[in-house]
């Protein structure tokens, strides 16, 4: 991303706060932590270890509501851009449904820009994810970056 703002000739600078294996729970524990600086665009990507755990998708859900309205609180003049994600097929179908539902639904209650899979051409792909299957992997992370992009660049 901020390859991607240099080369547009912006001068924003990117703090990336993502921690790997972080549930939402976690984020919202350090949420305030994120803040301590100005942030003008908030990219909230958290619930992908919630599905893979299993977890409530109701918590899942007040947690990044909580980190959404913390956000609001803290950095009024941030825009929040919220990124979608999937759980794997084999929690179930209702469970996979009930957390797919809940990135668009949170998008469109908080009017959110939305983009609604992160790994929208990366996923299932064994030639851009690492051996785990699960992770990208620097050709992934290129295109995930294009997807943030295209949701961020006309933010700021």
């Amino acid at each position: 991303m901020q390859k991607k703002i240099a080369a547009a000739g912006l001068s924003w600078h990117v703090v990336n706060a993502g921690l790997s294996g972080e549930t939402s729970a976690a984020g919202l524990r350090r949420v305030d932590w994120v803040l301590r600086q100005r942030v003008d665009v908030f990219v909230l990507e958290l619930g992908g270890n919630d599905g893979l755990r299993g977890l409530p998708p109701s918590d899942t859900r007040a947690n990044l509501q909580a980190i959404i309205d913390h956000v609001r609180r803290k950095q009024p003049g941030a825009k929040i851009v919220l990124a979608g994600i999937a759980a794997p097929p084999n929690m179930g179908a209702d469970f996979t449904r009930s957390f797919a539902s809940i990135f668009p639904e949170l998008a469109q209650k908080n009017q959110l820009p939305f983009i609604p899979f992160l790994l929208d051409g990366v996923a299932g792909r064994p030639e851009l994810n690492q051996p785990d299957g699960i992770h990208p992997n620097a050709r992934g992370h290129a295109l995930v970056a294009d997807t943030v992009w295209a949701a961020v660049k006309p933010l700021l």
